[in-house]
């Protein structure tokens, strides 16, 4: 097999992998949160980083029919979403090359720089 390289996203407001917390996008990515996945709420993203695509297929999904390949994180492996590869109708054409990640299967990181050192020491 060999190494998996993952890319480290910098930035305030960080949308992560439940399962094993590697980076997946930034919160300026969304495009819209009124998606619905399979286990309940949805965001679409313009891009996400650190994921494997499955094969394409064409899905029925609630705006019709698309042609999806289904998003896994490259670490563990677990199902996140699905990116629009091809919509066939007009009016969701602004979905192709998107991902749509699943609210439950993903964190969202807020990452607090101080200008002063932190020190755990204990006295």
């Amino acid at each position: 097999m060999g190494r998996v390289y993952r890319e480290y996203l910098a930035g305030v407001r960080i949308y992560a992998c439940g399962g094993c917390r590697t980076h997946l996008t930034h919160y300026d990515e969304i495009v819209s949160k009124s998606f619905q996945g399979r286990t309940g709420r949805a965001y679409l993203f313009n891009t996400v980083v650190n994921v494997n695509l499955g094969p394409t297929e064409d899905r029925i999904l609630n705006t019709g029919l698309h042609k999806v390949s289904d998003i896994y994180c490259n670490c563990c492996d677990d199902y996140l979403g699905w990116k629009y590869e091809e919509a066939f109708e007009a009016s969701q054409k602004y979905k192709e090359g998107k991902a749509v990640l699943e609210k439950a299967r993903m964190r969202q990181e807020e990452w607090v720089e101080t200008s002063e050192p932190v020190d755990d020491r204990s006295d």
